[in-house]
């Protein structure tokens, strides 16, 4: 068995800002050539085409925050 993180299925926000994403940058760098609306209404058709053809696009859970409780004490 697995260790697998459960998957949720991911809503159709979600998807549009990691398509619009994307279509906007690649990696770290700017996509000049790629306006912001016109990403958007592209990653939307996508979402629209997507769910119509029957795909369900799952995602991971969150991860919890990073803590501190197991860190040494800074009062000495």
């Amino acid at each position: 068995m697995t260790n697998a993180p459960p998957l949720r299925p991911a809503d159709s926000t979600e998807v549009a800002d990691a398509l619009s994403h994307a279509l906007r940058y690649e990696g770290t760098r700017r996509v000049h050539h790629v306006d912001d609306a016109m990403a958007r209404m592209t990653a939307e058709r996508l979402i629209r085409h997507l769910a119509h053809a029957g795909f369900v696009l799952m995602r991971e859970a969150p991860s919890p925050a990073p803590t501190t409780s197991n860190a040494p004490s800074s009062v000495g």
